[in-house]
């Protein structure tokens, strides 16, 4: 059993004393500047006396303290200790991470080195192939780099690659593994999208690949085959009324919830809007980096503004990010998130009532009541920013006005 013994040291004497107590008052600097609460400073603080006693306790030097001591404590002291005082995994683990941090700020310790492999070169090679010819987002590159580097790694370990030995059948089998993983055959796609991806960028170097490019085909899917999910005329009215009401963070979620419903912005996009982006006097707002890599100005609905102009004006806290959503807690003055979006129209959803999860469904909303008011697929496309037509057809399933124009006549009925 594991166990750092306490002796007549307080923990101001263990941190003085031991390897890490000349910065101790840069980690207090660090965490005050980033606004932490006081109890998660007090919590932090805690976890690094902690791991101080222990690092003491086997006479550990400032220069051997990197990830790999944090694991040894984290998975072998943490889980057997005796030590007075809180252990909890997670809030040590975070605030050991924060001290690395501020350990390579101050120069105290190395830089941690990073091993590459023969995998791991290709891999770069491959991300800045996708980036600068293909132009693909950050969210798809990282995606297919990890489904190759599966593939690679499975294939090759960590020896050097050979794209002549990868044959067509070890491509199928690698799909059925991964296939395995998804809970949709459709989703699957785009494990093909990333291995073609890949075979496409080594034929361009001259590989003889094609045999690979077509081990593997896409599943079964038929476009259009569903109907896009929105809420009724009556679930708006439920979650337009529980909106405006007093309490922590709502001038937020009222402004995050009608830029979704009133704009059909994306959470991404929701969560990168900038003070820079409305123009009040024209009344337009300004889309920047979205899911189309270009820039879109559309008119600020009154409701909209006037939720924004709420929240900026009476909750937003003060702040030199010019992000018009920041975070209220730490590491404060930074923008919120997608996830942070997310979580905020889930939780308007409770709050109204709804049994709804999802946050794209407000802007399937807004094109469905968009054609219920006589827009065509065409301003439907427009809004929501489609690069293509195709895009937006789905969307002619909602519009039962124009259905019902081309529908035919029930075989035997009198019409």
């Amino acid at each position: 059993m594991d166990i750092v013994k306490r002796s007549r040291h307080t923990d101001i004497d263990w941190l003085a004393d031991g390897p890490i107590g000349p910065y101790v008052g840069a980690f207090k600097q660090y965490l005050t500047e980033r606004g932490y609460a006081a109890n998660t400073f007090a919590s932090y603080l805690a976890g690094i006396t902690h791991f101080a006693q222990w690092a003491r306790s086997r006479r550990l030097r400032l220069h051997r303290i990197d990830e790999a001591s944090v694991a040894a404590f984290l998975d072998d002291h943490l889980p057997n200790c005796r030590c007075v005082g809180p252990t909890r995994r997670g809030d040590h683990s975070a605030a050991l991470g924060h001290l690395l941090l501020v350990l390579r700020s101050r120069g105290a310790i190395a830089t941690p080195t990073v091993s590459t492999t023969p995998v791991d070169e290709e891999l770069n090679r491959y991300g800045e192939y996708m980036e600068h010819v293909r132009g693909l987002a950050p969210k798809t590159r990282d995606m297919a780099l990890h489904i190759v580097r599966r593939l690679l790694t499975a294939r090759f370990g960590d020896g050097a690659i050979d794209i002549a030995a990868i044959k067509p059948e070890q491509v199928r089998r690698f799909f059925a593994q991964q296939a395995k993983l998804y809970s949709k055959p459709a989703s699957a796609g785009s494990v093909v999208a990333s291995l073609r991806g890949y075979f496409r960028f080594r034929a361009s170097l001259g590989d003889l690949v094609h045999g690979l490019i077509g081990a593997v085909s896409y599943p079964a899917n038929w476009q259009l085959s569903s109907l896009p999910k929105t809420l009724t005329a009556e679930e708006v009215e439920q979650l337009v009324g529980s909106l405006g009401k007093p309490g922590r963070s709502m001038r937020r979620a009222d402004a995050i919830v009608r830029c979704a419903l009133d704009l059909g912005l994306r959470s991404g996009e929701v969560a990168r809007l900038s003070l820079d982006d409305i123009d009040w006097r024209a009344g337009t707002i300004t889309l920047r980096h979205t899911k189309g890599r270009r820039e879109d100005v559309l008119p600020l609905p009154a409701a909209t503004g006037e939720a924004l102009a709420a929240r900026l004006k009476h909750e937003r806290p003060k702040t030199s990010n010019r992000a018009v959503f920041v975070r209220h807690a730490a590491p404060r003055d930074e923008p919120a998130g997608p996830d942070l979006v997310r979580k905020t129209i889930r939780q308007a959803y409770a709050r109204a009532g709804l049994p709804h999860t999802r946050s794209h469904l407000l802007r399937h909303t807004m094109a469905n009541r968009l054609l219920i008011g006589g827009s065509s697929l065409k301003e439907v496309a427009d809004v929501l920013r489609h690069r293509s037509l195709n895009t937006t057809l789905i969307y002619a399933k909602l519009d039962s006005r124009k259905l019902a124009e081309v529908a035919l006549p029930w075989p035997g009925s009198a019409s």
